[in-house]
């Protein structure tokens, strides 16, 4: 069966590589440049065009360093002998190839096709052992446990404790850690981890959290201290509680960075309460403002504190009381957690990991077929595609959606194809439960990359890509995997807009500045926009374009496209290029229905929407409670 690409037949476009690139063969029958690729951090995007050389700029490598295309997608992109419903998740699968060679501007692009080569390779010898009779069930260690509990845990020595987490975190998940701060100092760590990498064998750290009962050299009141660390940048910007600059206390998921009432230097307790003190006749220390004070943590006194990931960030709660939130920094995000270290003066006792991604038992499924996609021939025409952002591990967000708004009839009668974008994950175990659920649903569209928040551009590229070759929609959409979508009212919402070609519809945003601050997840150097604003762009929760722009991005991305890694932003200026270049009168038409922050009565889009309130929603639409949050009965 050959396989289709951008257009072009595979067969015809390996005839194309081969007079434009000088491909030779090597003894095991792959393909390689014969032009090495040159790592570097200057070549202007104006100068690629179609017949040079590839380049690719990364933050990953240093000195100008050469390899060769070969030796980056090495395994990837090999032909194998799959099944017709497996071929079917791999669709843009080889269209993929040539951002290999045009990836500047986001960072890991490299190191995430490296580790994409080894994670599928180790997927695939899993999926030999299957053809030769094994289960899938059979070969690998275990399935993703939901939680993890491990009671007695004192005495671990100098050395701490470590949990093993075996698929990561995702929104949801928390660590509850029961112990007794002791010692001379009072100073312990907890500390979530990643994998570390061949060449960089101290792995990253997603979160340190440190308290330090004595203080340190910039205090002599106790203090919290939170950073991050990498092989490639050292040591983040640390942020601490009590802040020296209170007026500097941003929210992370509506909440304080610091809780004001955290104090340095009375060590009371949390869970001491304001009555206690008034029978005993004392009055309680406030700060300033007039707020109680103080510090969470106390030597001697049992503590139970949860680390719990939140949308932006992971925040700290202590018997029971929010202290400390934690933005997620860029590239350092919870699916990459493998390990929780604890350490220090703590007499740990017990540690529990709950809400951990874990894919629904396919055995215990009733309603499979009820949730299966419906099959596309090539170039099917469509309303309207929808492409689906989401991680490997992100197993429950997935299956909600598939009970929840793909039961619209749109989608059921075909008129609407909804496809999920999901990169490969470094944990084997991740690979083998998504495989699993590639073959049960055949809704996924694998990508060959691990994702990082960075590369979700490619994954716009892909939903163009699709929505264009693969199938023939009038119109394409990208969305994220905790927004609910009113399929019915948004196919109305488009029509009533009258708009075919040059539209971006969704909630515009014509005032947006860049985030200059290094810590931010959305940090933008000068180099990557040297502008002051963005041009107009559409918010990532739900964004629709007219076939046209989406046709176009399919196939400028061979270095025709700035790859900026805002991936909501980027198809904002991919548009203002196309209108600079001449040729294009886009609309922008604004929706403040698509909702980014949650849910509003008559939303179009909901976002932030977990599981249950996916459910929750799809049950109101189909008892005729059009359009009304979850949160609005209470």
């Amino acid at each position: 069966m050959k396989k289709w690409c951008g257009g072009v037949l595979i067969g015809s476009l390996f005839m194309l590589l081969i007079l434009r690139y000088a491909v030779m063969k090597n003894p095991i029958g792959e393909t390689e440049f014969s032009v090495p690729i040159v790592l570097n951090s200057t070549m202007p995007l104006e100068s690629l065009q179609d017949p040079v050389p590839p380049t690719i700029q990364t933050q990953e490598y240093a000195n100008n360093q050469v390899i060769s295309a070969h030796k980056l997608v090495s395994g990837l992109f090999r032909k194998r002998n799959f099944t017709r419903e497996v071929q079917s998740s791999l669709l843009t699968w080889s269209c993929m190839k040539d951002l290999v060679s045009y990836s500047q501007g986001l960072p890991n692009a490299v190191v995430a096709i490296r580790e994409a080569r080894v994670a599928w390779k180790n997927l695939t010898d899993v999926i030999e052992k299957v053809k030769n009779g094994s289960s899938i069930h059979e070969v690998k260690e275990k399935q993703c446990p939901s939680f993890l509990n491990r009671i007695n845990v004192t005495g671990h020595g100098d050395n701490g404790y470590n949990l093993s987490i075996p698929c990561g975190l995702v929104q949801g998940s928390s660590i509850t850690i029961i112990g007794i701060p002791n010692g001379l100092l009072g100073e312990f760590q907890i500390e979530l981890t990643g994998e570390s990498l061949p060449e960089e064998p101290d792995p990253p750290i997603i979160l340190h959290y440190n308290v330090r009962l004595q203080g340190d050299k910039l205090t002599d009141s106790p203090v919290i201290v939170q950073n991050t660390w990498t092989a490639a940048d050292d040591w983040g910007e640390e942020e601490r509680c009590p802040s020296p600059d209170p007026s500097d206390n941003k929210k992370v998921d509506e909440l304080d960075q610091c809780n004001e009432m955290v104090g340095g230097g009375d060590g009371l307790k949390v869970m001491e309460s304001e009555s206690s003190y008034i029978s005993l006749g004392l009055s309680m220390p406030r700060n300033r403002s007039g707020a109680v004070h103080y510090f969470p943590f106390k030597q001697g006194y049992l503590l139970a504190m949860t680390l719990r990931v939140g949308e932006e960030g992971i925040q700290m709660t202590v018997d029971g009381k929010h202290i400390s939130s934690f933005a997620y920094r860029e590239n350092l995000d919870p699916w990459l957690v493998s390990e929780v270290k604890i350490s220090g003066n703590l007499e740990l006792i017990s540690i529990l990991a709950s809400g951990l991604p874990t894919s629904e038992g396919l055995d215990n499924t009733v309603d499979i077929e009820a949730l299966r996609s419906v099959p596309l021939p090539l170039h099917h025409p469509l309303d309207l595609f929808m492409g689906v952002f989401s991680t490997a591990n992100n197993f429950r967000r997935r299956i909600a959606i598939r009970r929840a708004w793909m039961q619209y009839p749109a989608v059921k009668t075909g008129a609407v194809a909804v496809r999920f974008f999901v990169g490969l994950h470094k944990n084997h175990r991740v690979n083998e439960e998504l495989w699993s659920e590639v073959q049960t649903y055949r809704d996924i569209q694998l990508m060959p990359f691990v994702d990082y928040y960075s590369l979700l551009t490619w994954k716009t590229i892909a939903i163009c890509i699709f929505g264009t070759e693969v199938v023939s929609a009038k119109y394409v959409m990208k969305t994220d995997d905790d927004a609910f979508v009113r399929v019915d009212e948004l196919l109305a919402s488009l029509n009533r807009t009258n708009v075919t070609n040059g539209l971006l519809y969704g909630l515009i945003n014509y005032e947006a500045l860049p985030h200059r601050s290094p810590d931010s997840k959305w940090y933008i150097s000068m180099e990557e926009w040297p502008e002051y604003k963005y041009p107009p762009w559409a918010h990532g929760p739900g964004y629709v374009v007219s076939h046209d722009i989406a046709k176009a991005v399919a196939k400028r991305h061979k270095g025709h496209l700035k790859m900026f890694k805002l991936e909501d932003v980027a198809m904002g200026i991919w548009i203002a290029e196309m209108v600079k270049d001449g040729g294009l009168h886009v609309s922008y038409v604004n929706e403040p229905r698509v909702y980014n922050e949650g849910c509003i009565e008559g939303y179009v889009v909901a976002h932030y929407q977990n599981p249950r309130e996916m459910l929750c929603l799809w049950q109101k639409v189909k008892d005729g409670i059009i359009a009304k949050c979850c949160e609005d009965d209470g």
